[in-house]
């Protein structure tokens, strides 16, 4: 499973799973997307129930692969400017665990 593509596990789904490691972390990561702040950032859409959801997937995705690796969720928050500027792209690593 690579990048670029939405990963679907069972009935969950993924945005992306990082396509490299870093170090001996797999990388989970939540994309979301906005076009303004108006209602709550980006990174507060992934709440307990979300996080709860993407632990669900990572453990699926995991399961099968030997020496159980280290795993890091992180929240990748992208805003569009409806005007064409550049996105504003902030990463959140280790955004929650897996507990």
């Amino acid at each position: 499973m690579g990048s670029g593509r939405l990963t679907r596990l069972a009935i969950r789904t993924l945005d992306a799973i990082a396509p490299h490691w870093e170090g001996d972390v797999l990388c989970f990561i939540e994309v979301k997307t906005r076009t303004s702040r108006a209602v709550m950032p980006a990174e507060a859409a992934v709440d307990e129930a979300k996080q709860r959801e993407l632990v669900a997937v990572a453990r699926e995705y995991l399961r099968p692969l030997a020496g159980k690796p280290a795993a890091r969720f992180d929240i990748l928050s992208i805003y569009l400017d409806r005007g064409g500027c550049s996105p504003q792209i902030t990463l959140f690593r280790n955004a929650f665990s897996m507990q």
